[in-house]
């Protein structure tokens, strides 16, 4: 059991990093704050700490971490929901997007019972799903989206074979074209700048800038070139960093009529062939090598593995590629020479199609067999914009940073959610991990940030980004969230969580809500879903429980496809009706908590069921995370005795640097109270790792670990 907020003092705040001098000027802030505040409950204190900017970006973590711990120490998250960080105002909340929005339409909508975009947020969130037309219509206005032929409707239901309806019928448009046109009522000008980006390593360097005129002119050319080597229709890969080429590239591609084949530039050849082979791909642009830490990794050798079809290789550095080409590929710069003599290379006139037309076909991870081959439509897009405006606020100007790889679901998500709400996408040519990269989201004035939780351990782990000014910003660990929202003085950290097939997140943060860390706070807008029980019936709407999530089934963006599996057996067959709605698999099992707040616990095939108790994985390594400061990460598995009966729990450790090693019986011990504290498994095993096998998306892969597990447990039993 920690202090009380009211019983931390000087010895306690030295301790954690401050110099004596330091900690007893601290102590006497903190004291006058905390006498002022008698009477008022924890999150009230965190609020006037946090408001009053007590603590600075530059303090130690410990301090941090002693503050927040030490306020909500005797706060009962079965009763009052989780601890929460941070709060909007009332001023904040009309000035949002959404806010603003909720101003003007509430009224109209909800009648007397609308107050205000605070106060009636979650009663908003529940009319756009019962009216998914009306909030459309809204948002449609809000963002770049122009129409060639504009939809005789925004969602026709009268096709009852399809689950989801069909959204926007008989609409034509060129969604790249949207991304690339100046917006007056967005403000979005042709000098608006679209990109900035630096190289890998030239942190004393100018930041790039590109403005959207010119983005525009250089997708032109590019498209050009496209009709030189392609047949309208044709899919055409990615397989390359996230650089501004890459972009370029893209949008390329998307412009001229042909559908971009989305792969990560971390795969093997073989895993390349895949995916050139389900996609059906007709050609491929790629680089010579990949520059990662002033390093350079071998990629074109990766592509021409796969196999013989024709490549576009752009050099990672200067004009030339450093690599001998096969002799149906072409370099970057021969490519571009396609066009010299075209009359208007930097003109190119859209190609229009029907709304649901595929423009990108993605891939899920394919930890369990061959990866399923998901099309994006041009619907994808304007759900990734609409939740970039409603969610996350995203305005022109705004600075949008989010290291990923247009091989993921990111890499799309944030290109479209920048370019259609008119902001600015940020790109660095090189590794996230290194303090290079921290140095570009300072000096590009990044406003906007997104990362995966593993990025920030490593930061936290690392100490990398120490000195760095990331107080323009904006996890999923608690205590990796505190740490980044030091960073910037405790801004909103809007989580966000979702899949590839539904081009978006299903739950999310808000800038209307009070925040927690490691929470969702809502559905995103337009999204209704039930918690199932262990026999498929849904909890009632306002119960706290844990069970797998089922979607409702009308979800603009959502595939109504697969290219290489049947879409109504992954994502309905088995899966129950409500209120006359054929429910949506998503594959979550998500935690509501008091307050209705959402926790994600992991996924239905990551449930362990140890003594006739289903338990999550993901439950037990956010207890044994937070066990014993040597602990970098964990692993809950659970695994058969080699003699048969019920599975045990086996938790694997990968410890910080500067811990190397641990004993193995005082980890377990550690991890059986914690865990018995919190939950209820007894620990059988621990065993300490180097690292975790992982797929290139960084997702665990449990079923490795099990496999390892259980042949180490057949040997030992044999001896």
């Amino acid at each position: 059991m920690g202090k009380n907020i009211r019983e931390v003092g000087v010895v306690d705040l030295v301790k954690v990093g401050l110099k004596v001098d330091e900690a007893e000027d601290f102590d006497n802030i903190l004291k006058q704050l905390i006498d002022g505040s008698k009477g008022l409950d924890p999150k009230e204190i965190w609020k006037e700490l946090v408001a009053r900017k007590v603590f600075k970006p530059w303090h130690p973590h410990g301090l941090h971490q002693l503050l927040y711990y030490s306020v909500y120490n005797d706060w009962d998250a079965s009763i009052n929901g989780p601890p929460l960080y941070w709060f909007p105002s009332l001023d904040q909340s009309k000035l949002t997007n959404l806010g603003h929005a909720m101003e003007i339409h509430g009224p109209k909508f909800l009648g007397a019972m609308y107050k205000d975009p605070f106060t009636s947020f979650s009663l908003f969130q529940k009319f756009t799903v019962e009216h998914p037309e009306a909030y459309w219509e809204i948002v449609l206005k809000e963002i770049s989206v122009k129409f060639h032929e504009a939809p005789k409707c925004i969602l026709d239901r009268t096709d009852k074979s399809k689950h989801g309806g069909t959204w926007l019928p008989g609409s034509v448009l060129n969604v790249a074209e949207c991304c690339l046109l100046p917006s007056s009522r967005l403000r979005k000008e042709d000098d608006s700048v679209a990109v900035v980006w630096r190289e890998d390593r030239c942190d004393d360097s100018s930041v790039n800038r590109m403005t959207y005129k010119e983005l525009r002119e250089r997708v032109m050319l590019v498209a050009n070139a496209l009709d030189t080597m392609f047949s309208k229709g044709d899919a055409i890969a990615i397989d390359m960093p996230m650089t501004v080429h890459a972009v370029i590239i893209y949008l390329a591609i998307i412009l001229a009529g042909y559908v971009v084949v989305s792969i990560a530039d971390s795969f093997a050849a073989r895993e390349i062939a895949t995916r050139l082979r389900v996609s059906k791909a007709k050609g491929i642009f790629t680089q010579d090598f990949i520059l990662r830490g002033g390093r350079k990794f071998p990629l074109y050798s990766k592509v021409a593995e796969a196999g013989p079809l024709k490549a576009v290789v752009l050099p990672v550095i200067g004009d030339d590629v450093g690599i001998q080409l096969r002799q149906q590929d072409v370099s970057w710069k021969d490519f571009l020479s396609c066009v010299d003599y075209h009359p208007g290379p930097k003109y190119y006139p859209p190609v229009y199609r029907p709304v649901d037309s595929v423009i990108n076909i993605l891939f899920s991870s394919g930890t369990t067999g061959e990866p399923k081959a998901i099309p994006w439509t041009q619907l994808s897009p304007i759900r990734c914009a609409a939740e970039a405006w409603g969610h996350i606020d995203m305005k022109v100007g705004d600075v949008y940073c989010w290291p990923t790889n247009l091989g993921w679901v990111m890499g799309p998500i944030i290109l479209f959610s920048s370019f259609l709400s008119g902001a600015a996408l940020a790109l660095y040519h090189g590794s996230p991990l290194e303090r290079s990269f921290g140095k570009f989201v300072q000096d590009s004035g990044v406003s906007v940030f997104g990362y995966g939780p593993s990025l920030v351990k490593a930061w936290k782990n690392t100490n990398c980004l120490q000195g760095l000014d990331w107080t323009k910003k904006e996890t999923s660990n608690v205590d990796d969230d505190l740490w980044l929202a030091s960073k910037a003085y405790y801004k909103p950290i809007i989580e966000c969580c979702g899949g590839t097939e539904l081009a978006s997140s299903y739950i999310q943060g808000s800038m209307l809500q009070p925040q927690a860390f490691g929470a969702f706070s809502t559905a995103t807008m337009t999204t209704g879903f039930v918690i199932l029980d262990e026999l498929g019936v849904p909890y009632p709407d306002d119960q706290p429980c844990v069970g797998e999530v089922g979607l409702f089934p009308l979800y603009l963006g959502a595939t109504d496809r697969l290219l290489n599996a049947d879409h109504e057996e992954v994502y309905f067959s088995g899966m129950p009706i409500y209120k006359g709605m054929h429910l949506r698999r998503h594959g979550d099992i998500i935690k509501r908590t008091v307050g209705g707040y959402i926790i994600v616990q992991g996924r239905a095939d990551d449930t362990m069921n140890l003594g006739g108790i289903k338990t999550s994985s993901v439950e037990i390594e956010r207890v044994c995370d937070g066990a014993d400061e040597s602990i970098l990460e964990t692993a809950a598995i659970s695994v058969s005795p080699a003699g048969g009966g019920p599975e045990v729990l086996v938790i694997c450790v990968v410890l910080k640097k500067g811990f190397t090693s641990q004993p193995v019986d005082k980890l377990k011990m550690i991890f059986s109270k914690a865990i018995q504290r919190n939950l209820n498994p007894f620990v059988s095993l621990v065993k300490i790792v180097l690292e975790f096998p992982r797929t290139a998306s960084n997702k665990l892969l449990r079923r490795v670990l099990k496999d390892q597990l259980k042949h180490e447990l057949s040997v030992r039993s044999r001896i």
